[in-house]
């Protein structure tokens, strides 16, 4: 699996976490919940699948509860702005240039912020659900921060709007808000938030909603 976010969003990879707050909506909420529900079971060791700039293992290492965080991604350049952005933590951050699809390591908790939508099919991200529990310990979490979309057209035209109105308030024009949308499309999946939480709980989680705002959710599992 391959992905450059400098193609896929179109921007330069030094402004990522300046525009990322431009496109989603309560993206700084989104953060600290997801973080909170990984410190909250103080894991020696967190995997942050498609981990990106860093920005969601920063919010989960100013936890102090939370041990090493290895950051699994397959773009270098992205890898390249977290290590100079994690650099005040030290060991406590290490740095994975391969697929979350990979092997995953034993760990305690699994995060994945805006990443996994890149899996187009459901089955497969449920094939993935059941390996992330498998590399859970016992008490570990799973939390998911991602897109989610109604899976009927009225819904799924509301998510939208929603989206879009959050953008055009960020100062992008609403045309192109819609733009970008066909232009993520080539690489984004959007599930109902009803199957994403399904497939959690198939692949042996006791899944819940932690925070959810208009497209976006964080979604967490917790293993027995």
């Amino acid at each position: 699996m391959s992905h450059s976010v400098r193609r896929h969003l179109r921007v330069e990879v030094d402004a990522y976490d300046e525009i990322i707050r431009r496109f989603i909506p309560g993206y700084e909420a989104m953060l600290d919940v997801a973080a909170r529900g990984v410190a909250s079971v103080r894991p020696g060791l967190v995997l942050d699948l498609g981990a990106g700039t860093g920005a969601l293992s920063e919010a989960i290492l100013r936890h102090g509860a939370v041990g090493t965080i290895e950051l699994v991604d397959v773009d270098p350049e992205m890898l390249d702005q977290a290590r100079a952005r994690l650099e005040r933590f030290g060991s406590r951050a290490r740095f994975r240039e391969q697929s979350f699809l990979d092997p995953l390591p034993a760990c305690d908790a699994v995060a994945a912020s805006l990443a996994l939508h890149h899996i187009p099919e459901m089955a497969d991200k449920g094939t993935l659900y059941r390996r992330i529990h498998a590399s859970l310990r016992p008490g570990g979490v799973f939390v998911n921060a991602d897109a989610v979309m109604p899976a009927d057209r009225e819904g799924r035209d509301a998510g939208y709007a929603f989206w879009a109105a959050h953008m055009v308030s960020r100062g992008i024009p609403e045309e192109r808000a819609w733009q970008h949308f066909a232009e993520w499309a080539e690489e984004d999946t959007y599930q109902p938030i009803e199957l994403e939480l399904a497939a959690m709980a198939t692949a042996g989680f006791e899944a819940e909603i932690a925070w959810h705002e208009g497209p976006i959710a964080v979604l967490v599992g917790r293993r027995e």
